[in-house]
């Protein structure tokens, strides 16, 4: 149980490009996603139906493309959504092209993109 407990903090306690780098490795090497709840699930098998009708999207990826000349309330926003710390933020904010919030649903990707626009952010979903 200690040891569980340890992970548990050591996992809270990753900068934002470590945590992106563990999601890679656990993607590549073990084919484990997280959910969009931010929970880990099993990636399902390969396959499926290749030639059937394309899905309407129900995920989308938050982008944020390029800061705007309000870079300290983007990186207030961004804060404020994704509860990062502000090193994290303003790393994020800097870097441009990274995604703010990951697998959300159409609506609060939209909410999302308009908070971060009316910040002066340049914003896309994927």
């Amino acid at each position: 149980m200690a040891d569980l407990k340890k992970l548990a903090e050591e996992i809270v306690g990753l900068t934002l490009l470590e945590a992106q780098e563990l999601k890679t490795i656990l993607k590549d090497e073990y084919g484990i996603e997280p959910a969009a709840g931010g929970a880990v699930m099993m990636a399902g098998p390969a396959g499926g139906d290749a030639g059937g009708a394309e899905e309407e999207k129900s995920e989308f990826d938050v982008i944020l493309k390029a800061a705007g000349a309000q870079k300290i309330n983007v990186i207030k926003e961004v804060r404020a959504i994704t509860g990062l710390g502000l090193k994290e933020a303003k790393e994020l904010v800097e870097a441009g092209g990274k995604a703010v919030k990951e697998g959300v649903d159409k609506a609060e990707a939209e909410d999302i993109k308009g908070k971060l626009e009316a910040a002066g952010a340049e914003v896309e979903l994927k």
